[in-house]
């Protein structure tokens, strides 16, 4: 099982609360006009990890984690993504995520429903460049979201 990484950034503290290690998947169909990071939206970008191996990778740094791109919910093998967060979670890290995906869009994708569960917290909705707030914490435009999943998940 393999995943397309275009960067692990391990010590961040812009893709989430505290200090964490942001991996950075290759691939988005989005296309957000104003995208901070258009060199993600390739599929077959970056390097391809055996998920076993990022896991360990990931795991040594010892932060919490934040899965960025590209769009990790579009990752073409979920399997390998399900694998390499039950890793993450056994491991008892925190994991964020952020999608261009809202919410709703995103449980309607039956096959991306085993991601949703293991992420702890999901940054939704498509960039807006319109919207683009500097002020905002971890978010780029102010028609994103910042969901508990955990929650959210229970009530739907």
């Amino acid at each position: 099982m393999t995943l397309n990484v275009l960067q692990i950034v391990p010590g961040t503290s812009v893709d989430g609360p505290g200090l964490r290690t942001s991996i950075y998947l290759a691939g988005c169909t989005h296309r957000c006009p104003g995208c901070h990071n258009p060199a993600s939206w390739d599929f077959g970008g970056g390097t391809v990890y055996d998920v076993d191996e990022l896991a360990d990778i990931v795991i040594s740094h010892e932060f919490n984690v934040t899965l960025t791109g590209g769009d990790p919910l579009q990752t073409p093998d979920v399997d390998a993504l399900v694998h390499l967060l039950r890793r993450l979670k056994a491991a008892g890290l925190n994991v964020w995520a952020y999608t261009g995906y809202t919410l709703d869009e995103a449980l309607k994708i039956q096959r991306i429903r085993p991601v949703l569960e293991l992420i702890d917290t999901l940054v939704d909705g498509p960039y807006v460049e319109a919207l683009r707030d500097p002020e905002l914490h971890f978010r780029g435009s102010s028609n994103q979201q910042i969901i508990d999943l955990h929650k959210s998940l229970d009530t739907k």
